[in-house]
């Protein structure tokens, strides 16, 4: 897995600990550690991103199976 895939992963991993800390204790931590402004937006469009970019790794490695 190279730099993407790692930093997609982390940020995948944050994303979803989040969204975890939400739907259980309504606690947000990104808008806790950044604030309700523009960084917080920054880091949940780059969950969205590494959310895009593990899609289409899993579908190129998908797609590179069947061809064998």
């Amino acid at each position: 897995m190279g730099f993407l895939g790692w930093l997609s992963f982390i940020l995948l991993v944050v994303g979803g600990l989040n969204w975890g800390l939400v739907g259980a204790f309504q606690y947000n931590l990104v808008t806790s550690i950044f604030g309700d402004g523009m960084l917080s937006n920054i880091v949940f469009d780059l969950v969205g991103l590494a959310a895009i970019w593990a899609i289409i790794e899993m579908l190129m490695k998908k797609g590179g199976q069947q061809q064998m």
